[in-house]
């Protein structure tokens, strides 16, 4: 079975709230069916840092941009 990338679990986060609930609760299981090099790892994790202090409904939105911010450099 493939293991999906960042474009996969980015487009999930967007639509499917539950998900996104999971991955801020419990990273590390969550992403166990993504494949990630470190860098994208890393910004993930820093990533779910933050929602954790986002309100639920604007999690998606603050999700994408932070990782499109660090991914892009």
């Amino acid at each position: 079975m493939r293991k999906q990338g960042i474009q996969e679990l980015v487009g999930r986060a967007m639509v499917d709230p539950d998900f996104l609930d999971s991955l801020v609760r419990a990273p590390e299981p969550t992403l166990v069916e993504y494949e990630l090099d470190d860098t994208e790892r890393a910004a993930v994790l820093q990533a779910v840092t933050r929602l954790r202090a986002t309100p639920s409904t604007q999690r998606a939105g603050a999700f994408r941009s932070t990782l499109v911010r660090r991914l892009a450099t």
